[in-house]
């Protein structure tokens, strides 16, 4: 699945390590194709429509998600964004009731509301390990993590895994999933190193990445958080306004039977 910018994080990892003399080969890995995990140092699952959803989790449940297993418990880095994301919980609630076996990795389990609740979309801010990360969230599932698991980061602006509890993502062992995306990795040097540094790490045994130029990224990634808090406290001043408008028109409801009744 690779929508919503989703080849840019490769991008960026690539150019990320070609900067650092560092070789990144990228395979592509499709339906029914064969996944040696020994052969790979990091994996990376982007975000698809319930229909394409449907059709990779089938695939890798015809395989018991061995494979994606195998390589998360030893020590892979794993980034899931959106759709690959909500696979790697129990299940993922489809609107229409249907349930899609996921590949329990991450301790959750992903519920679309139905197709008349409004979806989770907008620019988003995390509190994370190692400062901040933003992105662009759109996805009609609610995500909710067990009371043990491990939350990516916390939510400043936007929704996250829910729009009820702050959590946004989940982090298992070098697993990153979230709903960040847009692409999440450029505008994010910082995670994006992460990611790299683990992958060096797992294969050499140590890894101490050297430092990039990141003032064009960092200038956006600002940018970024400066719109997701604009747009954050625009949308509190409406739901504010909205609840106003409710509680004046109970109250004159109220006072409307209080007069029928006199």
């Amino acid at each position: 699945m690779n929508l919503y910018g989703d080849r840019g994080n490769i991008y960026c990892l690539r150019e990320r390590c070609a900067a650092r003399g560092i070789v990144l080969d990228v395979d592509d890995v499709g339906l029914g194709d064969d996944l040696d995990v020994q052969s790979y140092d990091l994996a990376f699952m982007g975000g698809g429509q319930d229909r394409e959803q449907r059709r990779i989790g089938e695939d890798l449940l015809e395989r018991k998600g061995g494979p994606i297993r195998d390589a998360v418990a030893s020590g892979m880095p794993v980034l899931t964004v959106c759709g690959g994301y909500q696979m790697m919980g129990r299940y993922y609630q489809a609107a229409d009731g249907g349930r899609l076996p996921g590949l329990e990795i991450f301790a959750m389990e992903t519920i679309h509301p139905g197709d008349d609740v409004p979806r989770c979309i907008g620019n988003i801010e995390i509190d994370w390990e190692r400062g901040d990360l933003v992105g662009f969230e759109n996805h009609g599932g609610r995500t909710y993590l067990d009371r043990d698991a491990v939350p990516l980061g916390r939510v400043s602006a936007g929704y996250g895994n829910n729009g009820e509890d702050e959590t946004e993502g989940c982090r298992y062992l070098n697993a990153f999933g979230t709903y960040l995306h847009g692409s999440l990795l450029p505008k994010n040097p910082a995670l994006a190193d992460l990611i790299i540094g683990l992958a060096v790490e797992r294969k050499y045994g140590s890894a101490e990445l050297s430092p990039l130029d990141d003032s064009v990224e960092l200038a956006a990634h600002r940018s970024a958080v400066s719109i997701a808090r604009r747009d954050s406290h625009r949308r509190l001043r409406q739901d504010a306004a909205v609840d106003r408008l409710r509680r004046l028109t109970r109250a004159a409801l109220s006072v409307r039977r209080h007069a029928r009744a006199r």
